[in-house]
């Protein structure tokens, strides 16, 4: 058997780091001979996250373009150019069979330049409402997995296939898992949990929703397991102190942690959506309004309109809070609802179609 080689690329948030890991993942089981080579942003979180899993990783002088004049923003067009550049030596060395993009800076210039040199692409769509990247990109891409319908609008309607996100498989059976997962967090049996997710780099605004509500939450009889982010622990750490209170940087064991939830408050991101779907724990997702297109708001309005969570804008969080908060947890046919809708929205084989998709694209 040819022993085939694959470049990913995808990168600075976790949304974008875990599904192209999952698809590494996969495509190992499948080609356990094949070489792997990971391409992100030098500065970027992919730098450690993608080392962490056991594979190699490049970096490109890449970054996205910022909402106000900066150095940055003037160096950008020498970026590109320097990436593109880049991107062409590094595929000419390793000569992969095909290149598979997740979102992500480095995913632009890296999928292009492989375009350019006539090597099989995949695009793979997280967001209900696609960014400018892979738009452009779809024009040369091979094929299109997407986690949403009616994304015709946007891509090439032969080169779309309907794959869902791909999700930790860790998450399939985490109904086993809630003793342990109780035990591992040091958590008490006999009260709900609730667990706060601010996306791989955390939530200003969670968190001082979270600290603000705090008294209230505890009132409520929950406790509070509360993922801050690495920015903004050193702030926030100081409430663990308080009983039924845990404050975290960063969740190293998801699969636990779903597990032991019987709450959920989130951002929508598109692998938060993916994820929460798949686990189908009552969850209220506060859409982040600072991403592009106000995809956030997009993707979790998909699972909201098919009954499968609670949705409160950043704007109206002092005013609704409270009062959506009391609802979800003390109507339990509301809960129910949620939980069994989202449920039918998982995709939890998104993974092995996304590989199934790629093996086509393999000459």
């Amino acid at each position: 058997m040819k022993q085939y080689k694959f470049i990913l690329s995808g990168g600075g948030t976790g949304g974008h780091i875990y599904p192209a890991i999952a698809i590494a993942n996969e495509l190992k089981l499948r080609f356990p001979d094949a070489e792997f080579l990971f391409v992100g942003a030098q500065d970027k979180m992919e730098m450690q996250k993608v080392p962490q899993a056991g594979y190699v990783i490049k970096g490109l002088w890449i970054a996205g373009l910022q909402r106000k004049i900066t150095l940055d923003n003037i160096l950008f067009p020498v970026k590109v150019l320097s990436s593109l550049w880049r991107s062409r030596s590094i595929i000419k060395e390793f000569k992969p069979d095909v290149v598979i993009g997740t979102g992500g800076f480095a995913s632009g210039p890296l999928l292009q330049s492989a375009g350019m040199s006539g090597i099989p692409t995949l695009i793979q769509e997280q967001n209900s409402f696609p960014g400018i990247t892979n738009k452009l990109l779809s024009k040369k891409a091979s094929k299109i997995c997407v986690a949403y319908e009616n994304l015709e609008r946007f891509f090439p309607q032969g080169k779309i296939i309907l794959t869902g996100n791909p999700v930790r498989q860790d998450l399939l059976d985490i109904d086993s898992k809630r003793s342990e997962a109780i035990s591992y967090f040091n958590l008490d049996d006999n009260k709900k949990t609730l667990l706060v997710l601010g996306g791989s780099l955390g939530s200003r605004r969670i968190n001082q929703l979270i600290e603000k509500e705090l008294d209230f939450l505890i009132a409520s009889g929950v406790q509070v397991f509360w993922q801050c982010g690495n920015f903004y622990m050193a702030e926030y750490k100081h409430f663990s102190d308080r009983e039924n209170v845990q404050v975290v940087s960063f969740i190293d064991r998801m699969d636990l942690i779903y597990a032991a939830a019987d709450f959920v408050i989130s951002r929508a991101g598109a692998s938060s959506v993916s994820e929460l779907c798949l686990v189908a724990k009552p969850t209220i997702f506060i859409p982040s309004p600072n991403v592009a297109e106000d995809h956030q708001t997009k993707n979790g309005k998909a699972i909201v309109d098919n009954g499968g969570a609670l949705l409160i804008k950043e704007s109206e969080l002092d005013l609704s809070f409270e009062s959506v908060f009391n609802k979800l947890i003390h109507d339990h046919q509301l809960q129910i609802n949620l939980s069994n809708n989202m449920k039918k929205l998982a995709k939890p084989n998104a993974t092995k179609d996304i590989v199934d998709a790629i093996v086509t694209l393999l000459k």
